[in-house]
């Protein structure tokens, strides 16, 4: 376990403040290890019987697969907390210059994130980065348009049709058009804001080769980062026993889990939308009718044996392709594994091709991958995640004007930003100020 700072050792724990945290996913994991750290009590209660909650992963044939996020970038963040776990050397780092595919008119182009990519890349004409790069020339973001509209406007019809509808609805497993930018674009607003307009933080991006932040993952699985998390604050966590409910508490609040009655002065909750809104129904009616009716994508992860044709992480599929494919993920090629791959299917087009059979997605898998390709390829595993994304639709605006009682908090991705990076960053920040 981590040696603790000085001044944060059990004695020195701040007195009547305990914070309760439902939920040990990610989120709940790491505000639990950062308010010990800070010398604030806590306790964190996981429904289930392992921590992480979406982070998982196994083993096929020997060789790690990720059923949840398939890589990270190591943000400044991360790095300080692989460094305090002493999980550093256990990171395996993408070469820099790795890229990505979008699969358009028949064939795999590259996506270009850096300057030499921009100029070499076919998936766009020199018309259309003439286009591209006209972008301060165009009127502000607008909140109220869809990120599809946005993007076209800013950017220009090719390179949206071709490159960005790609990759940003693939990160969501969302529809651009339904996705309006005041919920799933603040933090590019917030660049435009600050910068004047969306290139330059691009060109900053590309001079930079890309992402500062390299793409890792752990040697052994990305779940070995919840897992530390746990051995490190073992004795705040209470696996296998949920929270039934959230109740008021003099000044405080009262978890009711594992049938005993929890006094807390905060409550963290870090669960999906529905089940956040259970707990919430008597403390927060409002918030919690609010809650349920935010919409989720649902994705299958299917897992085949098959070689990558390019070095790369992998690519994502334009939507006129008529593919099933969302797109595929290349983590074994990445990251120096065996050919493990990772197809997705399903999100906000075809949800209903979550509940498809396994044969009948595997079938899909092998034959839109090996067209593709052109490798064959051997089925594995289906992997469904029922709530996959956020969809960050017409649905989040029952969040606007939403108010928690003091003391209550949300700490999610469907409330924040996703992915591994920003989880950690949101708990630190919680867990800042509770202790100030």
């Amino acid at each position: 376990m981590p040696e603790r700072p000085p001044g944060t050792d059990r004695g020195s724990e701040r007195e009547r403040m305990r914070v309760g945290i439902v939920g040990g996913g990610l989120t709940g994991l790491a505000l639990s290890y950062y308010l010990e750290r800070r010398g604030v009590d806590s306790v964190t209660f996981e429904a289930s019987s392992s921590p992480g909650g979406v982070i998982r992963s196994g083993r096929q044939n020997g060789t790690v697969v990720e059923y949840g996020p398939q890589r990270m970038r190591l943000s400044d963040t991360l790095a300080e907390l692989t460094n305090d776990l002493r999980l550093r050397h256990e990171l395996v780092v993408a070469d820099d210059d790795l890229p990505l595919y979008v699969y358009a008119d028949g064939t795999l182009r590259e996506v270009p994130t850096s300057l030499p990519a921009f100029l070499r890349t076919d998936a766009l004409s020199w018309r259309g980065k003439l286009r591209l790069l006209a972008e301060p020339l165009t009127a502000d973001a607008r909140p109220e348009e869809t990120a599809a509209d946005l993007f076209t406007r800013k950017f220009g019809p090719e390179a949206y049709h071709n490159v960005i509808g790609p990759l940003f609805g693939g990160i969501f497993g969302s529809d651009p058009a339904r996705m309006p930018a005041k919920h799933s674009l603040q933090g590019l607003l917030r660049l435009e804001q600050r910068d004047g307009n969306l290139l330059v933080p691009a060109i900053k991006r590309v001079a930079l080769g890309g992402s500062s932040s390299p793409a890792v993952v752990f040697e052994d699985g990305n779940q070995r980062l919840p897992e530390a998390l746990y051995e490190a604050t073992s004795d705040r966590v209470r696996l296998d026993t949920p929270v039934e409910a959230i109740g008021e508490d003099g000044d405080g609040y009262v978890l009711e889990a594992g049938g005993e009655s929890e006094p807390v002065d905060e409550v963290v909750v870090t669960t999906p939308a529905d089940a956040s809104a259970d707990l919430l129904a008597d403390v927060a009616p409002d918030a919690a009718e609010r809650l349920r009716g935010l919409h989720y994508n649902p994705l299958a992860l299917v897992y085949l044996e098959a070689d990558a044709p390019v070095d790369g992480f992998g690519y994502q599929v334009r939507k006129d392709e008529r593919l099933h494919t969302l797109g595929v993920s290349w983590n074994g090629r990445a990251f120096g594994r065996d050919d493990v791959t990772t197809c997705f299917f399903g999100g906000m087009w075809e949800p209903d091709l979550v509940d498809e059979s396994d044969e009948r997605l595997a079938d899909i898998a092998r034959r839109e991958y090996e067209m593709v390709t052109g490798r064959d390829a051997e089925f594995l595993e289906v992997e469904r995640l029922h709530r996959g994304f956020p969809a960050h639709d017409d649905s989040w605006d029952a969040l606007e004007g939403m108010e928690l009682p003091d003391g209550v908090h949300l700490a999610t991705n469907y409330t924040g930003r996703m992915g591994i990076p920003s989880r950690v960053r949101e708990a630190r920040g919680l867990a800042k100020q509770f202790s100030s």
